[in-house]
């Protein structure tokens, strides 16, 4: 099956919340970096998500260039900001996702992938038509339009999305979004709403996600009030109808060094344990958490164009 995606939404792009409307088709970059040429860095097996992602086998993971938010303290800076990647063909999208189901991926994750919504949607339909059968996750930041997510009801079988901020000033501060907070509970909702559309949260046998919504939430050094209030918004929000993960990986970039204050140390393990039993005493059933030790950016993959071309 080869199908061509409808390129009219790059006209004048809206399909992220910050609407920038830029001619992406004719070559002018939106505010995610991008034209409207899909460019990938990296597709091959992850074996750091969640457990229900991850499994032994591994996740195939697809990481796009170019991202909408600009987070001051990105890990994946050489792809979301410096734009590396090697442009890709909706038909080699399609392929790759088939090349990592045939090394027995659990599941196709697509790392930031929906400022190229229409290529992802034409990618996955032309995959499942050339027999793909494993799950598609969409990785996001979270940031993302309650219309594109409605768009994806079919699409995507797992939501794995952050939820960052509650505080609007923060979000500005770290993510010059100071809608994020707002933004992102729309998206979430209408996760929620397609997924019980679908039959809600679905395990298999093996304890890999078919169906379901993992919520991340990275608890930034110094700012553990808000990561209590991003807790206690989901639960008043969509409560378990999503597993909660709480991350402790924050690294530091040059950025953030040099920036100082809390941003330039890694969090303590008060900071942490602080947010993950909070997160358990409020009454999340699907609670994720992290090992010591995971502040590293060897958790950072090589950016390489691995099963690219």
């Amino acid at each position: 099956m080869n199908a061509t995606p409808d390129l009219t939404a790059y006209d004048s792009c809206t399909l992220c919340p910050r609407r920038c409307k830029a001619k992406r088709t004719e070559g002018h970059r939106g505010i995610c970096g991008c034209t409207a040429q899909p460019h990938v860095a990296r597709a091959a097996l992850h074996f750091w998500e969640e457990p229900p992602i991850s499994g032994e086998r591994g996740s195939g993971t697809i990481f796009f260039s170019g991202c909408p938010l600009r987070c001051v303290y990105c890990q994946n800076h050489r792809i979301s900001h410096e734009g590396f990647g090697v442009e890709v063909s909706t038909e080699r999208l399609a392929t790759m996702m088939l090349e990592l189901q045939e090394q027995q991926a659990l599941n196709i994750n697509l790392v930031t992938a929906l400022h190229f919504a229409p290529h992802v949607i034409t990618a996955v339909k032309s995959a499942r038509a050339q027999g793909l059968h494993i799950p598609i996750v969409c990785n996001t930041s979270g940031y993302e339009t309650s219309e594109l997510v409605d768009a994806l009801d079919g699409i995507v079988d797992v939501w794995l999305t952050d939820f960052k901020y509650y505080s609007p000033t923060l979000a500005q501060s770290l993510s010059a979004a100071r809608d994020y907070p707002h933004v992102a509970t729309q998206a979430l909702q209408h996760m929620v709403a397609s997924l019980a559309r679908h039959g809600g949260r679905q395990i298999n046998d093996d304890e890999a996600m078919q169906r379901g919504i993992i919520v991340r939430h990275l608890v930034l050094p110094g700012h553990v009030d808000d990561s209590l209030a991003v807790v206690d918004h989901l639960w008043n929000t969509v409560g378990n109808a999503v597993d909660l993960s709480v991350m402790n990986q924050y690294t530091p970039n040059e950025r953030c060094r040099s920036m100082g204050g809390s941003l330039s140390r890694g969090i303590t393990d008060e900071e942490y344990d602080l947010v993950v039993l909070h997160a358990d005493e409020v009454g999340f059933d699907h609670l994720w958490w992290q090992e010591g030790g995971t502040v590293s950016e060897s958790f950072v993959p090589e950016f390489d164009a691995t099963g690219v071309q």
